[in-house]
């Protein structure tokens, strides 16, 4: 049988995705950015150094593989950085997502890809979204994502493309670059006396839905292998936190008292308010919901920065 295929293998979710794959009965080849040693292992998976940006490497590497399903989930990932690099989030997201279609659909066999896009497509509004809601990015990282979908949207039909458009997810080995990960690492930092015991912030009162990863590549394989292709799918709690209350969960965690400060250049040029998701589609058509309860993912959060070893 054709091995599953998972770009992006050695980030976030990709890494958690290679770990729930892992204990499955298939074959996994992982793709990560050429350069250094090949990430941790992982059971049934081989790793391969591809760069998505170079057309050739891509369909070389393909049509050795012939993967009957795809996990894209290499890809710039930051929001905020995206106002500064624009034009690498882009070259990532969308022209590396064209060659890897590109690449599938020469080969010509079939096979199922899953696009995992972004909730950032939406327009900002003050209730819960639905797939049906106006798509309007708000950021360079949103309209690549958008970007992402259409390209998806037209391939043709021996390449059936699946839509997961994941709202904010946490849990362990997360980016420092991201508010729940950060909080983590600085609180982790400040109880072995490696920092003061204060954490800069940037705006606490943006209100977000976050899930544990594990959950979101959970939804990830069952949109894969069960969803419609072309019908995107929220994979979200339904429930909105204010970054506020987040730090306040995790402070109450500490082993040590730890202030709050300001930080003015950690706020983003252009904050949605809101982001929460309506997760019923995903919920009545392939019978997904989130198990993994917040105060679970903020314990195994800080346990992972805890035992971290020194920069």
């Amino acid at each position: 049988m054709n091995p599953i295929l998972v770009t992006g293998a050695a980030g976030f979710a990709g890494g958690h995705l290679l770990d729930l794959l892992g204990a499955g009965d298939r074959d996994v080849v992982a793709w990560h950015r050429p350069g250094g040693h090949p990430p941790r292992a992982v059971p049934r998976t081989h790793w391969e150094a591809v760069d998505l940006l170079d057309r050739g490497h891509v369909a070389d590497a393909i049509a050795r593989l012939r993967p009957s399903s795809v996990y894209h989930c290499a890809g710039a990932a930051h929001v905020g950085r995206s106002w500064d690099a624009a034009e690498s989030t882009f070259a990532v997201n969308v022209r590396g997502t064209h060659h890897l279609l590109d690449a599938l659909e020469r080969v010509g066999g079939a096979a199922r890809v899953l696009i995992p896009s972004s909730a950032l497509v939406y327009a900002s509004a003050p209730e819960p979204l639905t797939e049906t809601h106006p798509l309007v990015p708000n950021s360079p990282y949103g309209l690549s994502k958008l970007a992402q979908e259409m390209l998806g949207q037209r391939t043709n039909g021996a390449i059936q493309v699946a839509i997961a458009r994941p709202f904010n997810h946490v849990g362990p080995r997360q980016d420092p670059h991201f508010a729940a990960s950060s909080f983590a690492r600085d609180i982790a930092d400040i109880e072995r006396g490696r920092r003061p015991a204060e954490i800069p912030v940037g705006n606490l009162d943006a209100r977000r839905d976050l899930t544990d990863v594990r959950d979101t590549v959970r939804a990830y394989r069952l949109i894969l292998e069960r969803g419609q292709p072309g019908r995107p799918y929220n994979v979200c709690s339904g429930r909105a936190l204010k970054i506020r209350e987040l730090l306040d969960m995790l402070l109450a965690r500490a082993q040590v008292p730890i202030a709050v400060t300001a930080d003015p250049s950690r706020l983003r040029p252009n904050d949605t308010p809101l982001l929460v998701g309506d997760r019923s589609r995903l919920r009545d058509e392939l019978g997904w919901t989130p198990a993994i309860p917040l105060e679970q993912t903020l314990d195994d959060l800080l346990a992972y920065w805890r035992s971290a070893p020194p920069p």
